[in-house]
């Protein structure tokens, strides 16, 4: 007998052929009682799930979370205590495009973390960038069709882009981010990631403080020119998934630094602009980077599909010790993903291997398609209940909330003297970009508003960039011509 194995169907039956479905006759028709073609045709038709809205195309690995320095003194959470290891999985991404799209188009590209910890998974789930293009979660569906497809010729379109960023002026931080050299890192390797949001830590003795977090690659910050970023779309779509593929595969695990910036809770009610504002950045002469430890990545999936397309991150994801702030983005996206989970996945996501925490769940939640795990038959499947079935601990979880002046309100929040939409942006342009950063962001920025192609609307652009920066402005308007 071959030791091969024997194919068999889902159920386990031996399978007849491989090759050759059941007909009448060798001719005749194929009969509906072919099991295993039916089985086989209907899960070809149902193997992908639904594609990301946002986020489709990216690739992602598993490592180690490592804390080398004790920033106990901020948060109790127990991935965060010093000498702490806690898995982790990556998963990065550009914002735009679909999964077959180039994965070099100048874009943000997503950095986001799944920690496996002891108390829960911890998600977090940023960008390469600290700021992005919305203070506000009720715009984000708008600014995503924004820079996705016309619905009649099905193209991406600069008229589309531009109209939308020259009327939100909050974008003109992440807009310069993106135009300038973090547009298109050289690898996912080696950009830096920021959890972007404002976070709340509580620790120990229930004391609060507000956090950012950064991820700076130990790799070294490279980027590519928009030339390259072209030329590498059309020789290999997968550019990014195939190099942290084969680094991890060769032994060359990459790594980051992990950073926080803490601020008092305090200090948020008269800091000098609203530090919940997504749009911002902490200046680092405030509040200094604190070192936590290190990120590494060194491990491949082994399935794209179970292990990177099913996996779920959510900011919902909290643990204790880590908490929400106001920052409008973050709540709104505290609902959002969890919610695309649930269409795009299936309810009971969170039972997959990839998404399943490594502690032991005890939850009400029941029932719903594709449930395989469950409690045992005489366990309460409600709460309270007088016979043993688990009870909340408020005091595992501690006092995570804020004080607000309670009133109902739909408007921005601009009770600080700097809440501008242009002012960060023209100190990066001015202070930090140097005159070759400036030199390719304006090349940059002319060759893509030089493919809008209404007029009037190229003049609201430049009057975006001259509000950004005057001399940044004129400039642009010179490359594109009028």
């Amino acid at each position: 007998m071959s030791s091969t194995p024997h194919t068999t169907t889902n159920s386990g039956a031996p399978v007849a052929s491989d090759a050759h479905s059941q007909t009448v006759g060798p001719d005749g028709p194929i009969v509906l009682h072919d099991h295993y073609l039916v089985e086989k045709l209907a899960q070809f038709n149902r193997e992908r799930v639904p594609e990301r809205v946002v986020h489709a195309k990216g690739g992602g690995a598993f490592g180690v979370l490592e804390v080398t320095e004790d920033v106990s003194q901020f948060t109790k959470a127990a991935l965060f205590q010093p000498g702490a290891r806690t898995e982790a999985l990556a998963r990065f991404s550009s914002v735009a495009g679909e999964q077959g799209s180039p994965d070099t188009w100048r874009d943000p590209r997503g950095f986001a973390l799944k920690f496996y910890s002891p108390e829960g998974n911890y998600d977090l789930v940023g960008n390469n960038t600290p700021v992005f293009f919305l203070r506000d979660t009720i715009k984000f569906p708008d600014f995503i069709r924004s820079q996705k497809r016309l619905p009649g010729s099905h193209l991406r379109d600069h008229d589309m882009q531009w109209d939308f960023w020259t009327l939100s002026p909050e974008s003109a931080h992440q807009v310069t981010w993106l135009m300038g050299d973090r547009g298109l890192p050289r690898t996912w390797r080696n950009m830096d990631g920021f959890g972007s949001h404002t976070y709340q830590w509580i620790n120990a003795g229930g004391e609060r403080f507000w956090v950012k977090y950064h991820f700076r690659t130990d790799q070294g910050h490279e980027f590519l020119t928009q030339a390259d970023a072209d030329r590498i779309a059309g020789e290999d779509a997968d550019h990014h998934i195939r190099d942290l593929y084969d680094a991890i595969a060769r032994g060359d695990a990459p790594s980051w630094t992990v950073h926080v910036q803490v601020m008092p809770y305090a200090d948020a009610a008269s800091y000098r602009f609203n530090p919940f504002d997504l749009t911002k950045v902490w200046p680092k002469g405030d509040f200094p980077l604190i070192k936590v430890g290190t990120l590494r990545l060194d491990r491949n999936p082994e399935n794209y599909f179970a292990q990177i397309e099913q996996a779920a991150f959510e900011p919902s994801n909290f643990v204790p010790g880590i908490a929400a702030s106001p920052d409008k983005m973050l709540l709104g996206r505290i609902f959002s993903y969890a919610d695309a989970h649930r269409y795009r996945i299936g309810t009971n996501y969170n039972q997959l291997p990839v998404n399943a925490p490594k502690n032991e769940v005890h939850s009400y939640s029941k029932d719903g398609a594709m449930r395989f795990d469950f409690a045992a038959a005489n366990r309460p499947v409600y709460a309270p209940n007088s016979h043993g079935g688990p009870a909340a601990e408020p005091s595992l979880v501690g006092d995570a909330g804020w004080e607000s002046d309670g009133e109902l309100v739909r408007a921005a929040a601009t009770l600080h003297a700097e809440d501008d939409d242009f002012g960060q942006a023209g100190t990066m342009v001015r202070e930090v970009l140097d005159d070759a950063a400036r030199d390719r962001l304006v090349g940059n920025i002319a060759g893509h508003v030089g493919q809008v192609k209404n007029d009037e609307l190229r003049q609201r652009v430049f009057a975006y960039w001259r509000s950004v920066d005057e001399t940044l402005g004129k400039r642009v308007e010179e490359a594109v011509g009028r």
